[in-house]
């Protein structure tokens, strides 16, 4: 099997899918989220490590034992389906083993190598970073298109997923782009669960380490208000609707 590009880990993760997740961060991205939170990841190479597969697959089985009935592995990154071809057989594999496998995407990469993926892993968990097109590049630097038609695909194929929103104050916490938001996916019936994120500073000690400007200094993290007033809006067209 093709080796991976890995970042880093999480061995006991809460916050990448159901139940503990050994979480894999693999190096790479084609977005340029003004927000991210791990903009080490985002080169192609980075200060990754060219890891072979068998390497995850034993971790993976070495704590079996703390993921119960519900926890499993997640691939994060950067962008884990950026790294789709070298991913398959490994996911492949892990689900023979009878592991949950997630992959946390931002639906943007799209390939025959991502479909098999995609068919492959038990749960997606789809990063919507803006309804708004214009708003969407300029938050990302690319298009939503793509996005949208890996939700869609995801919608036809009956194959379940987490939609993920980000609320930055200023961005992406506009009441017409969340009810926007809300109407484009309303009827679909592979949403499992519906994630608020709040927008938080925890990476931009990153960008000083690196020499990097962030771009949203002076966007404060949400308050409290905020959070339920975009709660309230999501809720009325997502029951299944969860505050991070």
């Amino acid at each position: 099997m093709k080796k991976l590009r890995v970042h880093s880990y999480e061995s006991m993760g809460t916050f990448d899918g159901p139940g503990l997740r050994f979480v894999v961060f693999l190096q790479g991205c084609p977005f340029r989220c003004l927000y991210c939170a791990n903009p080490d990841t985002i080169d192609p190479v980075g200060e990754s490590k060219l890891t072979d597969p068998d390497y995850i697959f034993d971790q993976v089985v070495s704590m079996k034992a703390f993921f119960g009935r519900r926890g499993g592995v997640t691939f994060s990154g950067g962008e884990p389906t950026a790294q789709a071809e070298a991913l398959v057989p490994l996911c492949q594999r892990l689900k023979e083993a009878g592991f949950h496998i997630c992959i946390d995407s931002n639906g943007t990469v799209w390939n025959e190598h991502v479909e098999a993926l995609f068919r492959t892993v038990d749960l997606v968990l789809l990063d919507v970073k803006e309804i708004d097109p214009e708003r969407h590049e300029a938050i990302t630097s690319r298009s939503n298109a793509r996005t949208l038609e890996t939700a869609a695909w995801l919608e036809r194929e009956g194959h379940p997923f987490w939609l993920r929103y980000v609320l930055v104050p200023g961005l992406s916490n506009d009441d017409d782009h969340l009810h926007r938001l809300g109407r484009h996916f309303a009827d679909y019936k592979q949403i499992e669960r519906v994630e608020l994120l709040p927008y938080h500073t925890l990476g931009v000690h990153k960008y000083e380490a690196m020499g990097l400007d962030y771009q949203l200094k002076g966007v404060k993290e949400n308050t409290p208000e905020q959070l339920d007033h975009a709660a309230a809006i999501l809720r009325t067209y997502f029951p299944q609707l969860v505050v991070n």
